[in-house]
């Protein structure tokens, strides 16, 4: 196996940037200012079925947004964090609710704000269109970029990885 497989293996928390990530990374705005997304059913997909294999899917954000609310609802996620300005401080906050470590999480990001993530978990995957500085930290690059099926590309590797088991 493969070493990103074998990390892949290993995750029982899947974090999840936003913007950029669970979607294209255009921010959509209504004529009253009400903020819209747009979020891909094959990435929506992919975390239901990662979730029903036993791992857990968080949310976290710099970015608050109802339409995040709704969406993550409705796939089942609970752990959602918004309009957070220390990713790394929310993700250890979730670690200690979980009581699971950094070694069993994969983080997937696009942008600066997400690479203090990579530098703790044990797969940091970036999406196909992230800033260079995001690819260069990865373990993975995904082949979609962000909100065009990234994120099942990831739910695809993790149940791929737990599939195979270790070697």
């Amino acid at each position: 196996m493969d070493m990103v497989a074998e990390r892949a293996a290993d995750v029982r928390l899947l974090v999840l940037d936003v913007d950029g990530v669970l979607t294209d990374g255009r921010l959509f705005f209504s004529a009253r200012g009400e903020e819209l997304k747009c979020f891909h059913v094959r990435d929506g997909a992919g975390i239901v079925q990662v979730q029903r294999a036993g791992v857990q899917v968080a949310v976290i954000s710099g970015r608050e947004s109802r339409a995040v609310e709704h969406r993550m609802s409705e796939l089942g996620v609970t752990w959602i964090r918004q309009g957070v300005e220390n990713k790394l401080a929310a993700l250890q906050e979730l670690l200690g609710i979980l009581n699971l470590g950094p070694q069993a999480v994969a983080a997937v990001g696009d942008d600066s704000a997400d690479l203090p993530l990579f530098d703790v978990v044990r797969l940091a995957v970036a999406v196909a269109d992230a800033h260079a500085s995001v690819k260069a930290r990865a373990h993975w690059i995904t082949q979609a970029p962000g909100g065009q099926g990234a994120v099942r590309e990831v739910c695809d590797l993790i149940l791929e990885g737990r599939r195979r088991g270790p070697e």
